[in-house]
């Protein structure tokens, strides 16, 4: 069903450009991990410049494999030059129609709408160039703003999931969007 894309993707969504991880995001990416919802919220390790550098690299090994494509998100008109955000698609098998989306909001760029653009300019991306006819979003029941997200991003409310303690100790909700219908 997909085919690895030719890097670097750059896409656009107002003053947002989203591209591919690039090694010199590492420097900043630590301080971001500063912040106590993103250490709530966000999976990855990074808590300093080594852990950073490995975390960039292992998003780039994704577009590398064509398996984790994730975007670092940068907002063109801010005087602030770190990420804003971070937006991933993570493909399933190959033939597979449908994909994960997952994504996060650097605390100095909340409350802007940062993350419900960048994830809506990814999934129409996915949608149009990578012939994916479905993408799912996966987020803890207690994660209120994600909920506010996924319903902005054209996401809507699927199903409850199951708490699968340790990884996942609490319910899940997952939302779902499908591609248009062709015109």
């Amino acid at each position: 069903m997909h085919t690895v894309p030719p890097a670097p993707v750059r896409l656009t969504a107002g003053t947002l450009t989203l591209r591919p991880w690039e090694p010199e995001d590492a420097a900043g990416l630590a301080g971001l991990y500063a912040d106590e919802a993103m250490r709530r919220w966000a999976s990855a390790p990074v808590h300093d410049g080594p852990s950073a550098a490995r975390w960039v690299a292992e998003q780039r090994r994704g577009w590398e494999t064509g398996e984790r494509l994730a975007f670092a998100v940068r907002e063109t008109d801010a005087s602030d030059a770190r990420p804003a955000g971070h937006v991933v698609l993570r493909r399933g098998s190959a033939g597979s129609a449908s994909a994960e989306v997952g994504y996060w909001t650097a605390a100095h760029a909340r409350g802007r709408g940062v993350a419900p653009r960048a994830l809506t300019a990814v999934a129409d991306w996915a949608f149009a160039a990578d012939g994916l006819t479905r993408l799912d979003l996966l987020h803890q029941v207690d994660n209120t703003a994600s909920c506010r997200v996924a319903e902005k991003s054209g996401f809507a409310l699927s199903g409850l999931l199951p708490a699968a303690p340790p990884a996942f100790p609490l319910d899940g909700h997952r939302h779902v969007r499908r591609a248009p219908a062709p015109a």
